[in-house]
């Protein structure tokens, strides 16, 4: 039976302890690699047949890769810990320490670049219609950059760019002007529009708003490095290749493999020399004409993105009510995650959400879950097949971790040492099978999925042994507070699921889930005048490392139980209210949504993706829990600043952004390296947004609770095309807070 390539053992985002390569468009229907080869070096360019010498490649000065790795970003070391913090142990549980690293590449900024994705395709343009090849720019297909240069000229000048921006999620429209008349006036009488597509095509308009017909050469110029994505982030991608005139366009060979450019209509001239097609271009008055060029690799056909193919998955929900940005940020996000959908190429049915453009394009376990469960809302297909696929990579073979679900290891901050992300998936896998029970995952896929969430029930069982903590992987690593809350909901929801399935052994779940809940109060809370907070962490010798960040908000999440039940939480009513307040105060709520790590604590780092950076899904884990909890005023805050930043970002909500504090006429500020689109921001846009109606299902029983934010911080709001029991489910909440199912499956109780 074929099994999945399991993930590696480090990430290629800014979530990774250290740097390692991404894994492009995998897995996919296409290609399950999870990075290309290096290309090697290319001999120089020869004159072409006239004498002419070739142009210089268009490349980013050198750079200094990262050793031991194929691409990926890059981060400085980790500083070391503040007082009360952990400091990195030597050695890793994978094997002996690591070489000291050596200069860091500069990672290609992502901020301004307008990133078309249709995995395994990728169009990425730094906010101008013209590809230089310089940065990231380029064309992609699994990976590998097929066209890194594609420069227009209208009548030997280059149009003045005017306006460029996001057609949706796969596509990106330019618009250029140019004066064509003699004498030239001020006022253009040339317009030419681009739309270029993730799938590798790219249309080019000229419009003609002169009074007289035009006769005008066009030219566009072409090259490629067939770089990988891993070795364009670490700098080293490589000269251009020569091209070769190859049917309607040109051909680039290198030991990568191969790509061809088609145009239609057929040029009337190409010159391989320098990487050049020209055309004749008639323009009657008013008249219009088009270009169309195909990228490709060479022998492939076109590119049949998952999203655009796949059925069933997501619904097609949609938004409406009195806030205006509430619709606009639905609809991009179910554009984005569509965009994202990747299969398993030996099991096409099973899809799953790459976390990440341009940088994580493949699989990532932990937030690949998340995303799932935020998203149940849509449909449970998407939960079913990631379960499938990560069932197929769980760990066996007898021994401690058997299991585990492999992840890569995750920065956690200044003051702790790398966390492992498969000990997050492990914990999340059994919780999203029991949610997606109750969303209406059927009773067969249930069965099917149930052993493999009883052998991540086992592993927890064993890791804790007598105690009451999830220790970390690490011989000599904290125990993290946010682990803590992943396990206590893992063992009361999977519990509850074992119950429902006949299956035994919830009760020494719910009895550990107990003891925990007893000792973490005891041990994990830090006194103050104030009223205290949540440690971050416990270290070996029982030391409090008392930083508060964006981690705390897990402990809000507890989870769906049957008949529309909240589990309960580690923490009790009254310290849940403290941890309410705190994420809600100028420390935490940077007024765009939570910060990473609180703003008055030692390496404190706005920028910073677990030092002090928003992450949108921590915001809306925050939200959601809040919400449950009954602190609607502080959760109502939280989601009008993520809705405000949403609005900012084109309602394309990157993975992260800066942590400064909102100003009167400011707007956030983005990270250069985040992903966007990015599966966890795109779902989590799901998750609150559908919090404000409080949906809680119970399919099996057929019953569902509706429990809406009665404060109705966005008035009047509107959710259909949503999916409970495997039915079309509506749902209007309006500006008194009161709930109204629209459409719902038959014979469904509601239950308020």
């Amino acid at each position: 039976m074929h099994q999945p390539t399991p993930p590696s053992a480090t990430d290629a985002g800014p979530d990774s302890g250290r740097a390692s390569p991404p894994a492009p468009g995998s897995p996919s229907h296409e290609s399950s690699a999870v990075s290309a080869p290096r290309i090697g070096a290319t001999p120089p360019r020869a004159p072409d047949r006239r004498g002419a010498p070739p142009p210089a490649a268009v490349t980013e000065p050198p750079r200094s890769p990262v050793p031991g790795t194929s691409g990926g970003r890059s981060r400085s070391p980790r500083p070391a810990a503040a007082p009360g913090g952990v400091p990195a142990p030597a050695r890793t549980p994978d094997g002996p320490t690591p070489p000291a690293p050596g200069p860091l590449a500069e990672l290609p900024p992502t901020h301004t670049a307008l990133v078309c994705v249709a995995l395994p395709g990728l169009a990425v343009s730094l906010g101008q219609g013209q590809l230089t090849g310089r940065g990231l720019e380029g064309y992609y297909r699994g990976g590998r950059r097929l066209l890194s240069r594609c420069l227009l000229r209208v009548a030997g000048r280059e149009p003045l760019e005017v306006q460029a921006r996001m057609a949706g999620a796969d596509r990106a429209r330019f618009v250029g002007t140019l004066r064509i008349s003699a004498p030239p006036g001020p006022d253009p009488d040339l317009t030419v529009e681009r739309i270029r597509h993730a799938d590798g095509t790219e249309r080019i308009t000229l419009h003609s708003r002169a009074s007289r017909p035009l006769r005008l050469p066009v030219e566009v110029a072409l090259g490629t490095d067939l770089a990988d994505l891993g070795a364009i982030a670490s700098g080293r991608a490589g000269p251009e290749l020569p091209a070769d005139v190859h049917a309607a366009g040109l051909r680039w060979a290198g030991r990568a493999g191969t790509s061809v450019v088609t145009a239609d209509p057929p040029p009337a001239d190409a010159l391989a020399c320098a990487g050049v097609l020209r055309w004749e271009v008639e323009l009657p008055p008013g008249g219009s004409t088009s270009l169309e060029l195909r990228v490709r690799p060479e022998g492939a056909g076109p590119l049949r993105a998952v999203g655009r193919t796949a059925t069933g998955w997501p619904s097609p929900a949609a938004a409406a009510g009195d806030d205006a940005r509430v619709p606009a940020l639905l609809r991009t996000s179910l554009d984005d995650l569509q965009a994202l959908l990747l299969r398993d190429p030996a099991y096409p049915a099973d899809l799953h959400l790459a976390a990440g453009a341009p940088w994580r394009c493949g699989l990532a376990p932990a937030e690949a879950l998340a995303a799932a469960r935020m998203t149940l809302p849509l449909g449970t297909r998407l939960a079913a097949g990631t379960l499938r696929i990560l069932a197929r990579v769980q760990l066996s073979a007898p021994g401690p971790r058997s299991g585990v679900i492999p992840g890569p290891r995750r920065d956690a901050g200044p003051h702790l040492p790398p966390g492992c992300s498969g000990t997050e998936a492990t914990l999340l896998f059994p919780v999203v099978l029991a949610e997606a029970r109750r969303w209406g995952l059927s009773e067969t896929e249930t069965e099917q999925l149930l052993p493999a969430a009883e052998r991540c029930l086992d592993w927890l069982r064993a890791t804790v042994g007598d105690g009451p903590y999830v220790p970390d992987p690490r011989p000599d690593g904290p125990v993290r507070c946010e682990t803590q809350a992943h396990a206590h909901r893992a063992a009361l929801l999977g519990a509850d699921l074992l119950d429902s399935c006949g299956r035994p052994g919830a009760e020494e779940l719910r009895q550990w889930a107990q003891h925990l809940r007893t000792a973490f109060r005891r041990d994990f809370w830090t006194d103050d005048p104030s009223g205290g907070r949540p440690a971050a962490a416990r270290t070996p010798d029982g030391r409090l490392v008392p930083h508060l960040g964006a981690a705390a908000a897990h402990l809000l999440d507890t989870g769906l139980l049957g008949g529309g039940e909240q589990a309960p939480g580690l923490l009790d009513k009254a310290r849940t209210g403290r941890l309410a307040r705190l994420l809600s105060g100028p420390a935490m709520d940077t007024g765009w949504g939570l910060r990473g790590l609180g703003a008055k604590e030692p390496g404190h780092n706005p920028f910073g993706h677990r030092a002090g950076a928003v992450r949108v899904q921590e915001t809306a884990v925050a939200v959601a829990g809040l919400f449950a909890a009954g602190h609607e005023r502080e959760g109502s805050a939280l989601l009008r600043g993520v809705l405000a930043a949403a609005d900012v970002f084109g309602h394309r909500l990157p993975e992260m952004y800066a942590g400064e504090q909102r100003t009167d006429g400011g707007a956030p500020l983005p990270h250069p390296a985040a992903c966007r689109p990015a599966a966890t921001s795109a779902a989590a846009a799901v998750l609150l947004l559908t919090a404000l109606a409080g949906i809680r299902p119970d399919a099996p029983a057929g019953t569902v609770t509706l429990c809406p934010v009665r404060g109705a911080p966005l008035g009047e709001i509107g959710l259909t095309g949503l999916r409970v029991a495997g039915a079309p489910f509506s749902v209007r909440v309006s500006r008194l807070g009161l709930a109204m199912v629209e459409e719902a499956a038959g014979g469904l109780l509601l239950r308020s």
